[in-house]
């Protein structure tokens, strides 16, 4: 250490012991960061012994604020500005404040992720780590529909599996989500099931319906009872739950009369000619000529 580093013990100095236990961390750490060339001693007492001030304080209350963030020795190196005046210390708190803030919201989502799959394990009320993974991936996803995995048998989800991927399956709930939407508009508007706009609707539904069956109408069935969930009966399940079981009612009340008309207008439908390929054997697109 050079020459001019060299002080005498004084109240404006304190050893690397009583730095290290005003900030309850270890001497070896701060050797490490004296090493790493990130917290120099300020000076040196004529025995030898390594000084800091509070403003070296400061600065390892940044370190030890953005190591504790996850952030690497290199990372922290980039992050550290002077503290030659109050506009530095304060851009240097900013700094941390904006950090924290970001580490606060990720741990956020992670413990609402930690306390939904809880959740779900609980109404599931078997042990079913297949049913359990689906649950976390679409936590990753942010899809809020996430809670809908608990009612689907294995047949369904092993039909979802092979059916989607995460870009997919999130394009899909997004079409849903907008059909919804539309028909919810719609009854605002007392629009009637015969009406265009109401078969328009009728026709983009029936075409994700086939979609997500991939022509297996025997899904269908599944689906139907699934728009009929309750939320889980009054007192139980989650109050997203309840506030989507009455929605899609109102949805599925709105579009079983505008389906049948659609159906009976176009000769398609579950039992008719608009039967995919898998379903009747017929063309690609799965819809047979209709003689006039």
């Amino acid at each position: 250490m050079s020459e001019n580093k060299k002080k005498d013990t004084s109240e404006s100095y304190m050893t690397v012991g009583t730095l290290a236990k005003k900030m309850g961390t270890t001497v070896r750490t701060l050797q490490y960061y004296d090493r790493e060339g990130l917290l120099a001693p300020s000076a040196e007492s004529a025995g030898g012994r390594r000084l800091y001030t509070y403003r070296d304080m400061v600065r390892l209350h940044q370190i030890l604020s953005l190591k504790s963030l996850g952030f690497s020795l290199d990372d922290i190196k980039n992050r550290l500005i002077p503290l030659d005046t109050p506009e530095e210390v304060a851009e240097a708190l900013n700094r941390q404040e904006e950090s924290i803030r970001e580490q606060i919201g990720r741990l956020t989502e992670a413990l609402q992720a930690v306390e939904a799959l809880k959740e779900e394990v609980l109404q599931i009320q078997t042990v079913d780590f297949k049913k359990y993974a689906d649950i976390i991936v679409n936590l990753q996803m942010n899809n809020e529909y996430y809670w809908l995995i608990k009612h689907f048998d294995e047949e369904m989800l092993d039909h979802i599996r092979s059916r989607f991927d995460r870009e997919s399956g999130q394009e899909f709930m997004d079409r849903f989500h907008q059909l919804n939407e539309r028909a919810m508009k719609l009854m605002g508007r007392h629009i009637g099931p015969g009406e265009e706009a109401a078969q328009e609707l009728a026709a983009d539904f029936w075409q994700l319906v086939q979609e997500f069956t991939d022509g297996d109408m025997s899904l269908l069935p599944k689906l139907m009872e699934l728009g009929k969930l309750d939320g889980g009966g009054k007192g139980t399940g989650s109050q997203k739950e309840q506030e989507w079981a009455e929605r899609q009612r109102l949805v599925n009340a709105y579009l079983e009369p505008a389906l049948e008309l659609y159906f009976s207008k176009s000769g398609g439908g579950p039992s008719g000619p608009g039967r995919t390929e898998k379903e009747n054997g017929k063309n690609e697109t799965g819809r047979q000529e209709v003689d006039e």
